[in-house]
């Protein structure tokens, strides 16, 4: 045993001896280091020999070693520093962890506390357990008895696949439901043509409400909503996006519905609305009332997302997509709630609300960091209207507004479409320019396209513009638009190749919204 023990001494101490030496080693270099007066021998032995400028050496190089000795010092007591922040937080999220978790148990408390309540008074109204109550004017009832006598169903219980329930979950919508009981229509103006009502509109926003806008613009809009029920009106700021689809809203005298889309915007609740299952209540949001009551009348309905692209349109905006791509319009209906309750709304069938056809949603896109790019999906499915300039003052007489009932305006689209649709001569060089973008860049136009097409350029004629104007716009902004998505640094030639082709299809400075289009691709690529 003396042995061993003589041995874990002696191999001990050797290890210690090392700490020693680490430490005694540690503390000799610092007194190396800071040993001045070494420092001033050195100096006085060797620059007793030095000239001028050796002085001057010596002395910068005196200042410069000094310098990295207070640079290392800064560094270290930077990070000792960072380290004791880094710790700091590390402890306060320590405790809100805590906090936290003390929270949760007083929840949970005040939840059993709750129920022990509710248990006090079933038995204070002398029901046995497991008796269904229902919760009507703030007052707690058995499930079989209501206010003023008489027998309700027990609540929660299902009837045909309804829910029999004394609560309202659509507050909003029930106001809707109550005010048309009463309602009654205006007397519309069904005489108005779409060229007078462009006039009108112009005119009307001019001299009410100071807003100035090109004939073209008027009847691009209007042209738009005979081609789709997706409207999105870009450029740049200040150029009367907004206020366009507003003033048009008080020129019918049916005033638009603004959402104004927030970036945080992911999914269709923040637009549509959702049921809250805590409050057994739905909040629902100006949008979703402005479509249910637009099925109760026959108004002209606009709903306007601003800044539609500064959150990404695909996610919140996705199942009204889908929904307006749909043939059947019996079959534009959108899902609000899973299941029916007795007290829902006279319009809501099983948890559905279904999409009238006089409505129209406009959106306004800017084009900066701040936004996001609008994918092809959005742009295949909405009529763009550019508006890149503003309006220029002019003179207009007082102009009332009208009130313009769907049918009328639906029935005046029909009427262009029977009475100006596309020539068969310009249909063919649609075709033929088809096959060539086709053949030199691989993009296609698409059938949704070319429907669109057809529905859009009647009405634009109908309201006084061109053939050619019409066809021109649509080829700009929803087929050469997709252009931007190629090499376009390689595809140069071929676009001026395009340029000419057009010019000799159409006619010289026939389409020059396209060819000013093309041609400001060449110059950015």
């Amino acid at each position: 045993m003396n042995a061993f023990l003589k041995f874990f001494f002696e191999f001990i101490s050797e290890m210690l001896k090392g700490y020693t030496e680490i430490w005694r080693g540690l503390r000799d270099g610092f007194a190396q280091i800071f040993n001045i007066p070494n420092y001033i021998d050195i100096i006085k032995t060797h620059t007793r020999s030095m000239g001028a400028l050796g002085w001057v050496l010596t002395v910068l190089s005196i200042v410069i070693v000094v310098l990295i000795y207070v640079l290392i010092a800064v560094i270290i007591f930077l990070a000792i520093r960072k380290y004791i922040r880094f710790r700091h937080s590390i402890v306060s999220n320590e405790d809100l962890l805590e906090e936290i978790a003390a929270l949760q148990r007083q929840v949970m408390k005040m939840a059993k506390e709750k129920d022990e309540i509710m248990a006090m008074k079933v038995s204070q109204m002398g029901l046995p357990g497991g008796t269904s109550l229902a919760y009507q004017g703030g007052n707690l009832l058995p499930g079989g008895e209501a206010p003023g006598g008489g027998e309700l169903p027990a609540a929660g219980t299902v009837e045909d696949g309804v829910v029999q329930t004394t609560d309202y979950r659509f507050s909003k919508l029930i106001e809707v439901d109550t005010f048309y009981k009463t309602y009654t229509p205006p007397e519309y103006d069904n005489t108005i043509t779409l060229e007078e009502l462009c006039d009108r509109y112009r005119n009307f926003a001019c001299s009410r409400m100071h807003l100035y806008y090109e004939p073209k613009t008027v009847r691009l809009f209007i042209a738009g909503m005979a081609s789709t029920k997706l409207i999105i009106l870009q450029g740049i700021s200040g150029t009367g996006k907004t206020s366009l689809p507003y003033s048009f809203g008080k020129f019918l005298q049916v005033d638009t519905t603004i959402a104004s889309v927030q970036p945080s915007w992911r999914d269709r609740t923040e637009l549509f609305g959702y049921f809250n299952e805590f409050t057994k209540n739905f909040n629902e949001t100006e949008v979703l009332k402005r479509i249910y009551s637009s099925s109760y009348n026959n108004d002209i309905n606009f709903i306007l997302l601003d800044e539609m692209n500064i959150a990404r349109v695909e996610y919140y905006f996705a199942e009204m997509l889908s929904i307006l791509e749909m043939p059947n319009a019996d079959e534009w209906a959108l899902d609000i709630v899973p299941n029916a309750w007795s007290t829902d709304p006279v319009k809501l069938d099983k948890g559905k609300i279904f999409i009238p056809q006089n409505i129209w949603y406009i959106g306004t896109a800017n084009n900066d960091d701040s936004t996001y790019a609008i994918s092809d999906k959005v742009y295949d499915r909405a009529q763009p209207i550019n508006l890149d300039t503003k309006g220029v003052a002019f003179e207009a007489p007082d102009t009332p507004p009208i009130n313009l009932g769907f049918d009328h305006l639906d029935q005046l689209f029909r009427d262009a479409f029977d009475k100006y649709p596309i020539s068969q001569e310009n249909l063919k060089k649609i075709q033929q320019l088809d096959l060539w973008v086709i053949e030199k860049l691989r993009v296609a136009f698409g059938n949704r396209i070319l429907k669109q097409m057809n529905l859009f350029v009647p009405v634009y004629v109908a309201c006084g513009g061109e053939e050619l104007d019409g066809i021109d716009y649509v080829l700009a902004t929803k087929i050469f638009r997709k252009f931007e998505s190629l090499n376009l640094a390689m595809l140069r030639e071929e676009l001026r190749e395009l340029c000419v082709y057009m010019n000799k299809s159409f006619g010289k400075n026939k389409m020059n919204e396209s060819i000013a289009y093309l041609e400001r691709l060449q110059k950015l690529f």
